[in-house]
């Protein structure tokens, strides 16, 4: 693994100095680590990235112009002081840099982390990480949580500065592992979405996307890479 390390820094320097080069879109990725998201949980989120980023068709929608490729990140975040970068800024100009991020995910091993759902200091770390790749055609933060802010500013009093910097934020909402609540957890689901719907997402076509609990989070983050980038190399090339 100290190879495929060495290769994400090279990435990531390359990253900086190509910073004037064409970019279609920077996606950066935030993960909930709070503490309502246990060991198995934190394995299951992180696995899943690894694995939508896996699929044929995000890869090809990944590789689709490479003269300007995605820059991808991702980080975790929790409470309002915790948050890490676990996949520096990387350009995906082909399968060796995707499949370096791929298995940097697989190699994560959880931290420490506060308890707390700072989901505003989240969506704060995302603009400022975003900032750093203003030449993208486009700029999307990608928020996945299973619950509520409790800590920090409010994400609704955040929106507006977000939508004047010109970023798209779509949510991934987790909801209860567990089937045996039933309606419950349906409920549940619905009342979270409508919360991100209400208090999170800004931007143009921006939307939400629910997982049935984190095992059904690759199927929804495959399916939510696939809706943010598509379009977006058709939408250029007839300009």
């Amino acid at each position: 693994m100290k190879r495929g390390f060495v290769l994400l820094a090279a990435l990531w320097l390359a990253g900086g100095a190509q910073a004037q080069e064409q970019c279609r879109q920077a996606l950066a990725l935030g993960l909930d680590v709070s503490g309502s998201v246990d060991a198995r949980e934190y394995r299951l989120q992180v696995d899943g990235v690894a694995q939508a980023l896996s699929d044929p068709e995000v890869r090809d929608k990944l590789f689709a112009m490479p003269s300007a490729p995605v820059r991808l990140m991702v980080y975790e975040w929790s409470g309002p002081n915790d948050q890490a970068v676990l996949v520096p800024w990387t350009a995906i100009e082909g399968s060796a840099a995707l499949d370096v991020v791929i298995e940097t995910l697989r190699q994560t091993r959880r931290r420490e982390a506060s308890p707390g759902t700072a989901l505003g200091v989240a969506m704060q770390q995302g603009s400022y990480y975003l900032a750093q790749q203003g030449g993208c055609w486009k700029r999307t933060l990608d928020i996945s949580g299973d619950g509520e802010s409790n800590l920090g500013p409010r994400p609704r009093d955040l929106k507006d500065r977000m939508e004047a910097q010109g970023i798209t934020i779509n949510g991934l909402v987790i909801g209860a592992d567990d089937p045996n609540i039933g309606d419950l957890r349906q409920s549940e689901i619905g009342e979270l979405s409508s919360y991100f719907r209400a208090e999170v997402i800004v931007g143009p076509d921006a939307f939400v996307l629910t997982a049935i609990g984190f095992s059904d989070y690759a199927r929804a983050m495959r399916d939510k890479l696939l809706r943010e980038l598509d379009g977006l190399v058709f939408s250029r090339l007839v300009d």
